[in-house]
């Protein structure tokens, strides 16, 4: 079972940078990718950058440009950096982790709790 804790979130004023971070624990024997997601109020949770073990990212087209999402295999950690913050990315921020816990298990998502971002003047 791999746990997720996030950090870093908080208000921040619109134009601002805000930094999160992602540590995962636990049995981890692989790791195939990690990221973030979000989720407003009255909104389903949305993708908001992905980056595998190699390296490999995918972003959302709201955060191209902005946001940029980083890995540390050693550590097994995620961050995501934030410029240009804007009203529309006040959200719950949540990590994601998709690994196997064993050389003989299957691969097996894991949410952290969130953190709150709120972005306003």
């Amino acid at each position: 079972q791999v746990q997720l804790v996030e950090s870093g979130g908080g208000l921040v004023q619109p134009g601002g940078s805000l930094r999160l971070s992602c540590a995962a624990s636990g049995s981890i024997f692989s790791m195939n990718y990690m990221g973030w997601y979000r989720q407003a109020p009255g909104k389903e949770r949305e993708l908001v950058a992905t980056i595998s073990s190699g390296g490999f990212t995918n972003y959302a087209d709201s955060a191209k440009g902005r946001f940029t999402i980083s890995i540390n295999n050693a550590k097994n950690t995620v961050s995501l950096q934030m410029n240009s913050l804007k009203f529309e990315d006040t959200a719950v921020y949540y990590c994601y982790a998709l690994a196997a816990a064993t050389r003989t298990s299957g691969l097996r998502g894991a949410w952290g709790q969130g953190t709150l971002v709120t972005v306003s003047s």
